[in-house]
């Protein structure tokens, strides 16, 4: 997609709602760096709740105040990425437990965006994933894979959704917009 240029600044042209998991930066950064796009973007490792969001422009203080009291209407939790696991072929991610907060958190705030699905409506299961590599061979996801279970499990604390806001291309464009704490 190409960026939005205005006055000579490049504006973001993306936006994604998501829980990031900093205690998994140590032991996801590198290969992450080497098999998922979205690293390369500035995106850390997280958990996504809803990506495609809202164009950036179009998020405004009555979307901010939607998105803080769905925030708060889930209680704050710890969970564990317990093990890796894979879409098909070509996609490594680390399994989050407990799941069900996480899909509780994706299933209302789709709720009061119903122009925004998870994934853009993709899949009609929410599988939530942290996402360690995609699109790479496989031999090299498997590598990446056997490295990162000999330190599982890494144990987080969620407790604020992230929006994120950004140009899908290298560079590091994504910034956090704001953050909403959890309940």
């Amino acid at each position: 997609m190409t960026s939005v240029i205005h006055n000579g600044v490049v504006h973001p042209t993306h936006s994604a709602l998501i829980l990031a998991v900093g205690e998994a930066e140590p032991v996801v950064a590198a290969h992450r760096e080497r098999l998922d796009a979205a690293a390369g973007w500035g995106v850390p490792a997280h958990i996504t709740v809803l990506y495609p969001f809202l164009p950036p422009a179009d998020i405004d203080e009555h979307v901010l105040a939607v998105l803080t009291g769905t925030a708060a209407s889930v209680p704050a939790f710890f969970c564990a990425l317990e093990r890796v696991d894979w879409f098909g072929d070509s996609v490594l991610w680390l399994a989050p437990a407990p799941a069900t907060p996480i899909v509780t958190l994706t299933a209302a705030v789709a709720a009061h965006f119903p122009g925004c699905q998870p994934y853009g409506g993709q899949f009609t299961e929410i599988v939530p994933h942290l996402t360690i590599g995609h699109d790479h061979p496989r031999a090299d996801l498997e590598a990446a894979a056997a490295d990162i279970t000999a330190h599982l499990p890494i144990h987080a604390r969620i407790s604020s959704l992230r929006l994120i806001t950004g140009r899908p291309e290298p560079g590091g464009t994504w910034a956090t917009r704001a953050e909403f704490p959890l309940g």
